[in-house]
């Protein structure tokens, strides 16, 4: 018996170790993922979901068996050599999530090759539970929020209609008359859905059905917390309406977040009460998630005890490599380029007079853009101008990102009624012909003509993807996340033709496109008429 217990220790003295290594090589990874976790609101769960990993694999333990044999691991070590690229490219990046997406994979490459395939076919969901502990990338989160934010608002305001009182809704904004409600990041719901979806994940696990009901359990987390976030909006803006803001503020607002989570979860338990219904078994409430009887019995002996496979020295090798790459690339910073302020912007550009303007607090906290300008142009003797406006991110690293007009459209109250790309020929750029997005928007009687493009590191690109794309692969060729967006916006009056609008935007990039070269780095967007001739 002590040779056998001495004989575990050492093998699982090993395994330990090289668990602990890999906590070390992804250790900047995981502290801001913690650090995620603590400071915002929509991933506190995340401290508990490893511990019910842990709990689950453990609860199965006794189907669990060491790998004996070398070639039972070679699987699980060729997930790690992939685990591992992607984290030396997402260090490259600097890209967080990457990383972080990485450490599970060399995770589960790692349990692979203790237990064999057989052993990660048993613990399989309970490590794929994990993804939910993982914070999704910014740029994803806020298209996110957007777009929930305008669902919820138009649900909460038919609500508010159905209560016979009188709303109007503008975008995010919910107009009571007396009072205005900004349906902000916050109230878009995902505070809700992270949670919920990580539960409904665990419960279609747990819940003793057929796979189609495990999966409609598991889908029905986002509208559940979209009918309910809207729900809770609604009847916000019924109490603000008979008793004032201080219902939508303070400790009440907070209460009334928790209480439509704990009323979302009891809708999650009703639907698998249907189910377990539908399907003959009619579970009582106690029973429909539970761990199954055959998970706790006693650990077979394969578990603790078992031969030394010499796939844990691979795996530690291959650990120590894919740290000493990735330490030899921390040491990279952004290139930042020279380029000239927005503050020395002109305000005359051809005939166009200009006047500047400014972001408010609010919007700059939200857009952590480096540099902006605004500027309204307007050609002596008309009435329509031309707003311009641009920001420049001089990192897109941390955070901080390009918004794509199509997201913050919306928000605003207006419509996309027309959207696509329309060419230049009289413009080039690298021998390419300029392409830009053009959109017609509306919001009541008013309409605008809006250009937009994303200005990255010497490329003109219309597609939000192919902006994160781009960003990824020149983070890891040329060690630059620079970028801006450039927005130009017309009003159309009601009896103005779109070609009229579309005139003066073509005028204006006749004048803007050879000065904005200097503000933004990459190569100049330049005239066709003053290319000179060849020959």
């Amino acid at each position: 018996m002590n040779t056998e217990n001495t004989k575990a220790g050492v093998i699982w003295s090993f395994w330990g170790a090289a668990f602990l290594l890999l906590c070390v090589v992804f250790r900047d990874s995981l502290a801001e993922m913690v650090n995620t976790w603590t400071n915002v609101e929509e991933y506190s769960h995340g401290f508990f979901i490893p511990c019910i990993t842990v709990y689950l694999i453990w609860m199965r333990r006794s189907e669990l068996r060491l790998a004996q044999d070398f070639r039972e691991s070679a699987p699980g070590l060729a997930v790690i050599v992939l685990g591992m690229l992607v984290f030396i490219l997402g260090g490259l990046a600097t890209i967080k999530t990457m990383e972080q997406y990485s450490f599970l994979v060399v995770l589960t490459g790692m349990f692979a090759c203790a237990f064999g395939l057989r052993g990660l076919k048993t613990a399989a969901i309970p490590l794929l539970f994990l993804v939910f502990m993982v914070p999704f990338p910014a740029f994803i989160l806020n298209n996110l929020s957007s777009k929930l934010q305008l669902i919820s608002s138009w649900l909460g305001v038919e609500f508010i209609r159905a209560c016979d009182i009188m709303v109007y809704l503008e975008g995010n904004v919910i107009d009571l008359g007396n009072y205005k409600l900004q349906v902000v990041d916050a109230c878009s719901g995902l505070r809700y859905l992270f949670p919920l979806a990580s539960l409904a994940f665990l419960c279609a696990y747990l819940f003793k059905g057929p796979f189609w009901q495990k999966l409609l359990i598991f889908l029905s987390a986002m509208p559940l917390t979209i009918f309910m976030n809207s729900f809770r909006i609604g009847v916000i803006g019924v109490l603000v309406d008979n008793w004032g803001t201080e219902m939508a503020e303070g400790f009440l607002h907070d209460f009334e977040g928790w209480a439509v989570f704990l009323l979302c979860m009891v809708l999650l338990f009703i639907e698998m009460w249907i189910f377990s219904r539908i399907s003959g078994s009619k579970l009582a409430f106690s029973e429909l998630v539970q761990i199954p009887a055959e998970w706790g019995r006693a650990p077979v002996s394969g578990f603790f005890v078992g031969q030394l496979n010499r796939s844990v020295f691979v795996v530690l090798i291959l650990l120590i490599a894919g740290a000493g790459v990735s330490e030899m690339s921390k040491g990279r910073e952004d290139v930042i380029p020279q380029r000239k302020a927005f503050l020395n912007f002109p305000t005359k550009l051809g005939n166009w007079q200009g006047r500047n303007d400014y972001l408010s607090q609010f919007y700059l906290n939200e857009l952590k853009l480096t540099d902006y300008v605004i500027v309204n142009f307007n050609e002596p003797g008309t009435q329509n101008g031309v707003n311009f406006y641009s920001a420049y991110y001089q990192s897109q690293r941390k955070g901080a990102a390009v918004h794509s007009p199509r997201s913050c459209i919306p928000g605003d109250g207006w419509q996309i009624i027309s959207y696509g790309q329309q060419e230049f020929p009289e413009f080039m750029l690298d021998g390419q012909t300029l392409e830009l997005n053009r959109a017609i928007i509306q919001k009541g009687e008013s309409r605008q003509l809006v250009y937009f493009w994303f200005q990255q590191r010497g490329r003109t690109i219309t597609n939000e993807y192919m902006v994160k794309w781009y960003l990824f692969y020149d983070a890891i060729m040329m060690n630059r996340t620079d970028g801006a967006l450039v927005r130009l916006v017309t009003p159309v009056d009601s009896a103005e033709d779109i070609t009229q609008a579309d005139k003066r935007l073509h005028a204006f990039l006749h004048d803007l496109l050879p000065e904005l070269g200097s503000y933004l780095p990459g190569k100049t967007i330049i005239p066709v008429a003053s290319i000179p001739a060849s020959g």
